[in-house]
């Protein structure tokens, strides 16, 4: 069933393409005789150039991974107070994005900043295509702007780091060596029930996992707070580390068909992407070079055109 919904998929898209370029031509000869106006045109011309738009877009996300939910993880970069606000207004540009797609969404991790913002917190989302779409977030932002935690009113340049893996689901089978996990219990923190600071709710699963190719041993750690319950926060941590694993399986494969492809361009964890420069009233993307200078709607989560620009070019690779 899965299969036949999506090829109806494909089909269906196709024949509203078609009819629109039908129509167009339609209108095209139309306006000659003057059965129908230039605006007619131009409208038929519009819907046809989105239709096909959108459809292109949709076949830049037809990798395995592509169709699932995602973790998104963001990290306060250095510089204290200044960093970990920018993280925490990177965290709400993503969460008003699942907003406006309809996306479930459930922080499964939050450690508050020092002073402001955070250090560190982790979204689950579950929607048809998240991952598809928030890969193309992989990577470090850079904000600019003139620091309201500054006295001095000086120009500050902070960074935050955004990780983003799929989010499995029981359909994909990833093995786990129960030996290799450890656990730490903690008390919550941040806004919750009355068992918060009461209770340790809170885990920390350590898992040692060893390449089967190369041997090479790291430590995966994985914290969630998410439910008041410890089991609750167990049963999802073994559910991130899956995804871990799985995104750790996928680099291999991206990074073996990179070794084919001459010319490939790889977004490496810890490269900067895109630049947020308050003052200019500027968000430009690095990779794309796609900018725009409307700052306001990008920080409330108006991100698609950067989106698509990084999958029209990256995503036939």
């Amino acid at each position: 069933m899965k299969v036949v919904r999506e090829l109806k998929f494909w089909i269906k898209a196709y024949n509203e393409v078609k009819s629109a370029a039908e129509e167009l031509e339609l209108a095209f000869d139309f306006v000659k005789d003057e059965i129908v106006t230039e605006e007619d045109v131009q409208k038929n011309y519009d819907r046809a150039i989105s239709l096909i738009e959108d459809l292109e877009l949709k076949n830049m996300l037809r990798r395995e991974e592509d169709k699932l939910g995602a973790v998104l993880k963001v990290n306060a970069g250095a510089g204290g107070t200044e960093s970990q606000d920018w993280a925490s207004m990177l965290f709400r540009m993503y969460q008003r994005w699942c907003e406006d797609k309809n996306y479930k969404t459930t922080v499964t991790n939050w450690q508050d900043g020092d002073d402001a913002g955070i250090k560190t917190a982790t979204l689950q989302v579950e929607g048809d295509l998240a991952y598809g779409f928030l890969k193309s977030e992989n990577g470090v932002h850079r904000l600019v702007r003139v620091s309201p935690f500054n006295a001095q009113g000086k120009r500050m340049t902070s960074f935050a780091s955004v990780f983003v893996v799929p989010l499995v689901d029981d359909s994909i089978e990833i093995e786990i060596n129960n030996a290799d996990i450890s656990w730490d219990t903690f008390r919550s923190s941040g806004a919750g029930g009355q068992n918060v600071n009461k209770v340790e709710t809170g885990v920390r699963l350590h898992y040692n996992y060893k390449d089967p190719d190369t041997g090479e041993e790291q430590e995966i750690v994985i914290e969630n707070t998410e439910s008041r319950s410890q089991m609750g926060n167990r049963e999802n941590a073994i559910r991130l580390l899956k995804s871990q694993l799985y995104e750790i399986e996928l680099e291999k494969r991206r990074s073996a068909q990179a070794a084919i492809e001459a010319g490939k361009k790889k977004i490496e964890w810890g490269s900067q992407i895109r630049s947020y420069v308050f003052d200019d009233r500027r968000v430009k993307d690095h990779r794309t070079n796609h900018q725009t200078s409307d700052v306001n709607s990008v920080m409330d989560g108006d991100i698609d055109a950067f989106i698509k620009a990084y999958l029209m070019e990256y995503g036939g690779e």
